[in-house]
């Protein structure tokens, strides 16, 4: 705007009158002298070198401004008509050599002859992330709130805005234009620093901005260019000029956005009022900067004659007395330019007065706020996020995705939703605005999925409403997002959630749906029984693996406490990565033992590729697997930096380091070895002696590998190599197992080039003991079409109907009880996901845990078609909240008892969703039970790892469950609850100290693995994209064995179909399984009290071939004094080093014996003869008690006295 005239004032008392006008409003100090000619107007001192002829220079101050605008809008857009008239001369040039292309004959008949497949399709290279694009996003890192400085600085910037301000206050009652001095005016010293800080600032927001015409458009930048660079022609010129100064009162609009920046503003209704008040401040303030500079400057065509003295602070008052209508009359605007401002601004600022909202003034020539089409950066993917967009679940997935664990997580994600979000999700989109973006839309709406650019998106995430009333409905409306997106573009790789496991089928229905191509389905019904049913196997288990795909940070706490110890194991996450070439030859253990040794990493499967190129994900396979070229491991570490170890091990290199932190990149070449120095190399490792002293390949097998190498010219060592191999010389040379080990594992398979889901270490036909030669004899379909789960004819549920006498007169033990609520009308929560874990084929018949449902007739009728092929299962009518039902199923000599609630969506308050199971808990937690049966827990102790007898020195009982002899409280009972809202876990226990605002993770009923929720399950999303193979891993833990192949059969029958056995069949049943191993008796006694758990890891590994991951111990075995607690938490991955005491329970994966069931063929399918037989025999192997050789009187004492301590669970 203008200030001051160029010209000179006119001679004669007007001219007089003006200068007594300005010498008023300057210091009257003697140094300053007036010029005697009657036109000089500018004050000025002998000290300062001014313009003696006193010429006015505020044209050069708003010229600054204009140029710098001007120019560089002018830039801009000679930019983008070159960038356009490029693209469209590119676009003409390709067209044209495609129409050439297809006008050429020969190219036709070239084309012909090699048609491309349908399946085919060509993929441009990925572009490589350029130094611009790097310096963009450390641009928009900086000037962003995600980062501790990216806040400091924003909040700089805020804070020098307003000392600018300041500044401005203070200089406003000197004259418009004056003479200073740089050197001798200290504000005008800080406002440059200021003002150099803003140029910088203002470079960083220029190289963050995706638009830059926008961006120079906007206020901010329209601030810096009329108070930048005035100052440094102030500098130049050795003048002051107020001018435009006034603009740094806009920067109070962002003060709401700085306060969501830190996270101070969550609510709508502090947004709201802060954002009234600093929009309201800030006009007010830039209003009477405005009537400020225009009164005390006069009228240009009046040559500026008619101005008056105002102070700042006079024009504030004027401002408001005019938006609140009073109109005093003592201050008033005299120049016209002041009069037609206050005719403009009376509009708005009356509005603004009277109403209070802000959001009117902000849609006055305000676009569409989140309309547009998205703009792809090049070098960076992007994701599109749609489905249930609310701010809970937007929360929990970008804390997920965007987790700092993650390494350099370089993709942009776009939310797409029909509904405005609201200003608390509107405040998360700022707080992350430079990785989220927001558009308003829908998905099955073509013409938005070309806005958010989904044909080049890396994925879609589909999220579902979890507490929705209509399951199905839910599900449906998924589905229908599928079509859509899928519709558009066929190869799109879509990650949906989904509720009910029935609706899955319905996916396998779309044509383009492609499971082998990454489009993956997150069942939460499935994996949240899955999750339950692993925990009854094992207690705790649910707990620990939710947390492994979760990304926690690690809290330290120094308090010896059990939550220390909980939450060094919550740091771990699940992370996946190739292994070394050093490993390859080596078996599975070797590199197990050597990882968690040498790298303190923790490899629990592997993905192993047949010579088919078939993928399948191993779990602990055992010595019979040898790591190929370029071998995916699952590891378990606490970030993915430490993974990368496994990548850069070299042998050459590391051997020597005993830190894993320095095994990183080495220098050195790593030549690819021949198939005998890799056999070589594994079997020197695995008996422990020196390459030069190792003796183990004779020179008869150095003949038989030249052999091989003809063959196999360096070619990756498979499992068919290895077995090749090692046939030669494993009559000669025995194996380093023991001799009940290399028992149990039979030798090496005689079918190397079976495919992998056939995989096992035995020949089925050769398997010692009878067992598989009467499955395979007797005409009785045992186990499912695949061999995965225990099948039994379809039974009427009549037959397995139990009444209160009934129930009692069978006298259950070893088993599980499930309550559930529910009635006719009830969603199904999919009882079968349950059941299917607990009849996996890798137990043996007798070892399967009787299951007896305790709940509404009519609720498990409408179940009861996808549980009637189950053996073992039961139904007793009642209700879970009567006592007499609970007692006649013995729920006190139960290995687990379960907790769910099909009613739990139909109400509206969140705090009640979850009373019946809270109530369900509390009620089974009041009861006391007589200690007179309790000599029927007498065998049920526990398993027996593969091999052993408990009467061997050297045996070890593997526990599903170890508890004491009897249970006579409640309390004592092992119980897990479901539940739907996260802050109801308070209720659960009444002597913990959880705070209703503790995340879920942080409880105390969730560490022990007492209580389970849905919302566990919202990070597989984010895990899912990252690697599939996680959710592959975690579906095959918890599931039990499900496959596509079995989902598809589902699809078709909705009901497992019976299959006899084949000896591909029953090689299915040859996987591990999760276990739960005692220290407190057996071969690892000796570990349990004051040992490490790093050589119990050792130890297991070696002998049984079992995987230990974690410990399930006491919460108060930390205390010097004993406690009568029997709650256990979970430890993951714990280190080396950890102490161990004698009542841990530790987690292992567990191999498959073939030798346990020989004499439990016989059993009876039948569910009335399976609760005889659980009389007799618990649901886990019975082992008659033996007494123990080479123990000493006073050790067998001790242990007698720390049994009798304990309370097992």
């Amino acid at each position: 705007m203008l200030a001051e005239a160029d010209g000179t004032a006119p001679h004669g008392s007007d001219g007089s009158m003006r200068t007594s006008n300005i010498n008023s409003n300057i210091n009257p100090d003697s140094s300053i002298l007036i010029s005697k000619m009657e036109d000089v107007v500018i004050p000025f001192s002998s000290e300062v070198p001014c313009d003696n002829n006193g010429q006015r220079m505020w044209w050069a101050f708003l010229a600054s401004s204009m140029v710098t605008f001007f120019g560089g809008l002018f830039i801009i857009l000679i930019w983008r008509t070159l960038k356009y008239l490029w693209t469209v001369c590119c676009h003409c040039n390709i067209k044209s050599k495609e129409a050439q292309k297809v006008s050429n004959p020969a190219n036709n008949q070239a084309a012909d002859k090699g048609p491309k497949g349908p399946d085919e399709k060509e993929e441009a290279p990925a572009s490589e992330v350029g130094w611009m694009t790097s310096v963009k996003d450390w641009a928009g890192v900086m000037i962003s709130a995600q980062t501790l400085t990216g806040r400091v600085l924003v909040v700089l910037v805020f804070a020098l805005s307003i000392g600018a301000l300041g500044i401005y206050f203070i200089d406003s009652s000197d004259p418009i234009e004056s003479c200073q001095n740089f050197y001798k005016d200290f504000t005008l010293q800080i406002d440059m620093a200021f003002n150099v800080f803003f140029l910088l600032y203002f470079g960083l927001r220029f190289i963050a901005a995706n638009d830059k015409l926008w961006f120079w458009l906007e206020v901010n930048s329209v601030v810096d260019f009329f108070t930048v660079p005035p100052v440094f022609v102030s500098v130049y010129l050795n003048r002051s000029w107020l001018g435009l100064r006034f603009l740094r009162a806009l920067r109070l609009i962002q003060f709401s956005e700085i306060l969501q920046f830190l996270n101070i503003l969550k609510t709508s209704n502090s947004i709201k009022l802060v954002n009234l008040c600093s929009i309201f401040i800030s006009t007010w303030l830039t209003a009477a900067g405005f009537i400020h500079l225009v009164e005390n400057s006069g009228d240009p065509w009046e040559n500026f004659e008619n101005s008056q003295s105002l102070s700042y602070w006079e024009c504030v008052y004027l401002l408001m007395v005019t938006m609140s209508t009073v109109g005093y009359g003592d201050v008033y605007a005299k120049t016209t330019l002041g009069r037609l401002f206050m005719v403009f601004f009376i509009l708005g600022g009356l509005a603004m007065f009277a109403s209070y909202v802000p959001e009117i003034i902000e849609l006055i020539g305000n676009r569409k706020k989140y309309g547009g089409s998205y703009s792809a950066v090049n070098g960076r993917k992007h994701i599109v996020v749609c489905g249930h967009i609310t701010l809970e679940s937007v929360s929990n997935f970008l804390k997920d995705f965007l987790h700092k664990d993650r390494d350099d997580v370089n993709v942009e994600i776009v939310f797409l939703h029909n509904i405005s979000p609201n200003l608390e999700l509107e405040a998360l989109f700022k707080r992350h605005f430079t990785q989220v973006e927001f558009y308003q839309g829908s998905v099955l709406n073509p013409h938005d999925l070309a806005r958010v650019k989904i044909e080049s998106a890396d994925a879609c995430l589909i999220l579902a409403n979890k507490y929705c009333a209509d399951p199905d409905a839910e599900d449906a409306s998924n589905i229908m997002r599928v079509i859509s997106i899928k519709n558009y573009h066929p190869k799109i790789r879509i990650i949906t959630q989904m509720l009910q496991y029935h609706n899955k089928a319905h996916l396998l229905n779309i044509p383009s749906w492609n499971w082998k191509e990454g489009d993956d389905a997150i069942c939460l019904a499935e994996l949240k029984a899955g999750f339950i049913a692993q925990s009854c196997l094992a207690q705790g288990l649910s707990t620990m693996l939710a947390n492994l795909f979760s990304m926690r940070s690690f809290i330290e706490i120094e308090e010896d406490t059990w939550q220390k110890y909980y939450l060094e194991g919550v740091a771990n996450e699940m992370y996946t990565e190739y292994l070394s070439s050093a490993f390859v030859g080596l078996s599975f253990p070797t590199v197990c033992e050597l990882c968690y040794v040498k790298l303190k990493l923790l490899l629990i499967a592997i993905e192993y590729k047949s010579e088919q190129r078939e993928s399948s994900i191993l779990i602990n396979p055992g010595n019979h697997v040898k790591m190929q070229e370029g071998t995916l491991g699952f590891f378990i570490a606490s970030d993915a930096k430490e993974v990368k170890r496994a990548f850069f091990y070299c042998k050459a290199c590391h051997d020597d380091i005993s830190d894993p932190k320095r095994i990183k990149k080495c220098g050195c070449k790593r030549p690819k070895m021949s198939v005998y120095k890799r056999m070589k190399l594994a079997c020197c490792f695995d008996c422990g002696r020196s390459e030069r002293d190792c003796s183990c390949m004779s020179g008869s097998v150095h003949s038989n590998m030249d052999t091989l190498q003809r063959a196999y010219p360096l070619s990756s060592v498979s499992v068919h190599d290895c077995a090749t191999t090692l046939r030669a010389f494993e009559d000669e040379h025995p194996s380093t197992l023991s001799p009940k080990k290399k028992q149990r594992n039979g030798g090496m398979r005689n079918s190397p080039n079976c495919s992998p889901k056939m995989m096992s270490r035995h020949d089925p036909l050769l398997i010692p003991g009878n067992e598989q030669i009467e499955n395979m004899d007797m005409n009785v379909k045992r186990y499912d079409s695949t061999g995965m789960f225990h099948w039994c004819p379809s039974k009427e549920i009549e037959k397995v109907i139990l009444t209160r006498s009934e129930a009692s007169m069978t006298v259950l033990s070893g088993h599980v009880v499930v309550c559930i609520f529910g009635d006719g009308t009830s969603a199904l929560v999919g009882l079968r996901n349950l059941v299917m874990p607990l009849r996996a084929s890798n137990f043996h018949y007798h070892e399967l845990k009787p299951i007896v449902f305790v709940g509404s007739l009519d609720y498990l009728r409408r179940e009861w078609e996808t549980l009637h092929n189950f053996p073992k299962v039961s139904i007793l009518p009642g209700t879970p909240l009567s006592r007499a039902d609970l007692r006649a199923v013995n729920i006190n000599l139960c290995d687990m008892c379960v907790i769910l609630s099909a009613n739990q969506n139909n109400i509206e308050d969140a705090s009640l969703q979850d009373k019946e199971c809270i109530l369900a808990s509390l009620n089974i937690k009041s009861m006391q039970f007589d200690d007179s049966i309790g000599v029927l827990q007498a065998n049920s102790q526990g398993f027996t790892p593969p091999g052993m007898d408990r009467s061997s020195p050297d045996s070890s009982p593997v526990h599903s469950f170890v508890r004491q002899a009897s249970v006579t409280t409640g309390s004592n009972i092992p119980i897990i609850t479901e539940l739907v809202n996260d802050s109801n876990v308070q209720f659960l226990d009444q002597d913990d100290d959880d705070d209703p605002d503790t995340e879920l993770y942080l409880t105390q009923p969730f560490a022990c693995g007492t209580a389970f929720a849905v919302s566990v399950l919202d990070s597989l999303m984010s895990a899912t994209y990252f690697n599939d193979n996680i959710l592959t891993l975690i579906r095959t833990l918890v599931t039990g064995g499900a496959t596509p192949e079995l989902e598809a059969l589902l699809a078709e029958e909705n009901a497992l179909r019976g299959g006899y056995s084949t000896p591909q069949t029953l090689a299915n049943r040859d996987r591990c399984r999760v276990a739960q191993l005692a220290l407190y008796d057996g071969p690892f006694a000796d570990l349990g009290d004051g040992g490490c758990y790093g050589d119990l890891f050792c130890k297991a590994l070696k002998t049984y071939n079992m995987l230990c991951f974690g410990i399930y111990r006491l919460r108060d075995a930390h205390l010097s004094a004993p406690s009568q607690c029997t709650k256990r938490y979970v430890i993951t991955n714990p280190p080396y080093e950890f102490e161990l005491v004698p009542t841990d329970l530790i987690f292992c994966l567990m191999q498959f014996d073939h030798n346990a069931g020989q004499s439990r063929t016989s059993l009876s399918h039948s569910s009335h003869s399976s609760h005889s037989s659980s009389k007799k025999s618990s649901s886990v192997h019975s082992i008659p008690p033996t007494s123990r050789q080479n123990r000493s009187s006073k050790t067998r004492e001790a242990r007698d006295k720390q049994k009798k301590e304990m309370v097992y669970r």
